[in-house]
Order: structure tokens, then sequence, then C-alpha cells
């Protein structure tokens, strides 16, 4: 196999930010200024601020065409995109142009997406989580005939196109259930059919959070949810602590999560809720346990917790420091209905039969996903 390095075969040149002081600079701009979080897809066309030409010509920021191919080198690495407009970055961006006929800009764009856990695990290893530009000009690319890269190309669209379908069928099903539960419940904010109203503390016979001290980690054992382990109706378990039974035990002493709890995300991203699918777990402080009283059906729980009315009771809740928390007292307050037990039980049965439809789904895309990056693999190595 012939290789040939980024460096030998593109132009790469960094972006670069206008300074903030100067408004001339960014004040009636007309040309888009590009971030990390600008790049969302494959091409990028999207961005939140504008530069002037003063703000281009006094500071190291560059005019890049479109077609470019910008590469994160910065704090989020390895993210790829192509830009599908004339514009400039900042200088956590790296603009690549392939001056190497022997290159197409798409099979070298999926050739840097292959690339992301190898710059992460570089990136690492420095203080900012960065890699400079000598460093993505040494990536070394492999050459085939360009007839190869087009079909590369084309499987590799091909099975993106699959995965797409499917986080969308997701989503619709995401959808169908909000629908639903608007259908059965009504706009809570206006309370149209009148439901008790009570606050979260007089519905519940428990309102508590976790562990407050370290507890000991251990490599397996018991999982120890944090507050990014709590998605909305699913537990994150890749990226999970655990602790051991002795350990278990001892946290135990505060609470033991019950069949029927709801966790709640009390730090960074608040808000977020799901019943736990297993018993043997614990929490540590970022996370709150709610226990409903009978009367109330934890799935129709979840999805109250998770409408428009009780998160923006949520996010006025909220306090700010270094990040947002959200402590039990304010948990307490929270004001939510109290529709016929029938009623709830009604949407309960529908969740689950729709849940059932999601994990088949859901299995599909990870099947999907296992082939795309079975593939990225055979191809780049």
């Amino acid at each position: 196999m012939e290789y040939t390095s980024i460096g030998e075969s593109c132009s790469v040149v960094s972006g670069g930010t206008p300074s903030r002081s100067k408004n001339e600079y960014w004040e009636n701009g007309n040309i888009p200024w590009i971030k990390i979080g600008n790049i969302k897809s494959k091409y990028v066309n999207e961005y939140d601020e504008l530069i002037t030409e003063q703000g281009l010509n006094n500071s190291s920021a560059k005019l890049l065409k479109k077609g470019t191919i910008l590469y994160t080198i910065f704090a989020t690495l390895g993210e790829v995109g192509i830009l599908d407009i004339e514009a400039c970055t900042n200088q956590a961006i790296a603009g690549i142009n392939i001056t190497d006929p022997r290159i197409t800009t798409d099979y070298l764009y999926y050739y840097l997406k292959s690339k992301k856990d190898y710059v992460n695990n570089i990136g690492r290893g420095v203080a900012q989580n960065n890699i400079n530009l000598t460093t993505l000009k040494n990536f070394e690319i492999p050459l085939i005939d360009v007839d190869k890269q087009l079909n590369i190309v084309e499987i590799l669209e091909k099975v993106e196109r699959m995965i797409c379908l499917k986080e969308k069928e997701i989503d619709d099903l995401d959808l169908l259930i909000k629908a639903r539960f608007i259908e059965m419940f009504g706009d809570l904010k206006s309370n149209e059919k009148d439901w008790d109203l009570k606050t979260f503390e007089e519905m519940s016979v428990l309102i508590t959070d976790g562990e407050h001290s370290t507890p000991k980690r251990t490599k397996e054992g018991i999982y120890l949810l944090s507050a990014r382990n709590v998605l909305n109706h699913s537990l994150q378990l890749e990226d999970v602590d655990y602790i051991n039974r002795d350990e278990y035990l001892r946290i135990a002493k505060r609470v033991v999560p019950k069949k029927g709890d709801i966790l709640i995300s009390c730090s960074g991203t608040i808000g977020r809720c799901s019943i736990p699918d297993s018993l043997q777990l614990q929490m540590v402080r970022s996370v709150a346990l709610i226990r409903f009283k009978e009367v109330i059906n934890p799935i129709f729980a979840e999805y109250m917790i998770t409408s428009d009315y009780l998160q923006e009771q949520i996010n006025s809740s909220k306090t700010m420091s270094s990040q947002a928390n959200l402590f039990q007292g304010k948990i307490r307050k929270l004001k939510g209905f109290l529709p016929p037990t029938e009623l709830q039980q009604q949407f309960a049965d529908f969740v689950r039969q729709v849940d059932k439809s999601r994990e088949e789904v859901k299995k599909s895309l990870k099947k999907t996903q296992q082939l795309y990056d079975s593939l990225m693999q055979e191809y780049f190595g």
C-alpha cells in the first residue's frame, strides 16, 4: 500500500479570532465565522457570527473557499466537515485543501473521520487537549485508485443513509409518545383539562439524592450513576463508574432505588429523568431520586417531568455557580398534575408498546453502526 501525508498532498491552515474589543471587526459583518459547534454534519453552512473585512484583514483568520475540509484540532478533537460556503474559522479548526489529484475530497473526509479515536488518544497527552498543525500534516493517507475511492465513498454514504433513517424512526417514535401525551392530558401549561395541581412534595413519599462523600470506585461491579448517565427515558451506561458490594451496602443506608423510582439529573444538564431498569445501582449527589405515591404512575411521571411545562419550572429553579444545579428543596416545590390513575395507566401501556418497537429499531441501528465501524476499519485501518 502506498501512502502520502496530509502535509505532502494538502495545504493546511488554522483559523483565528478577530479581537473582541474591536467593534468594527464584528458589527455589521458579512463574512461567516465558523466555530466547532457549527460542524454538525458532513456539509457545513451554518454559522452564529459574522466578521467584517477589517476583522479578517487584522487577525489570523483566513477566508476559506467552498469545498475546504474543516478539522477540529483544539478542545473537541477530530470533528470533520466540508465547507459548503465561503467562510472563516476560529483557531480551533484547521482548513484543509487538497493539492494532489490522486485524492478526492470525500475520500479524505471519511479518512479523517476514521482518525477520531486516534487523534483523541494523542490529544489527551496534552494539557489543553489539542494537536498542532505539524501532527495533522503527518497523518498518513492510504493512496488507492480514484475509482476505488469513489466506490468506498458510495458504500459509506449508503450505510450512513441507513443510519439516518433508523435514527429518524426512533425520533418519530419519541414524537408519537409526546403527541399521545398531549392528546390524553392536554397542554399542561394551560391545564385545559382542569387536573388537580400539587407540589412534588405532596405527590411523593421520598425525594433525596445520592452519596455526598466520594465513593471508592472500582473497575467493575455495581453501577454508580452521576448526572451524565441520566438521559431522558434511558440510562447511559457506556461511560459509568462502578463500586463494589461493600461500598454499595454502605451507601444503601442512605437510600436504595426501588422499582418505579424516578432518577433526575441535578447538575450540569439538569432535568433529564429516567426509570432505572436495574436496581443494582447507586447514585452520587448529582442525581436525585423521586419516589411518587401510588396514585402517580412512574411512566406518566417520567413524561410529565420532560414536558415543556415541568422543564420550564426546572430551568427557573436551577442555581447557577460554575454549573447549573437543581437542589432537593427546589424539586419539592415543583408542581405537577394528578390525572385519573386509569388514564395514566392507559398512557403507560401505550408507551410500553412503542418502546418495544423502539428497542427493535435500536438493535437494528446498533448493527448498522457496527457495520459502518467495521467498514471504516477495513478501508482506513
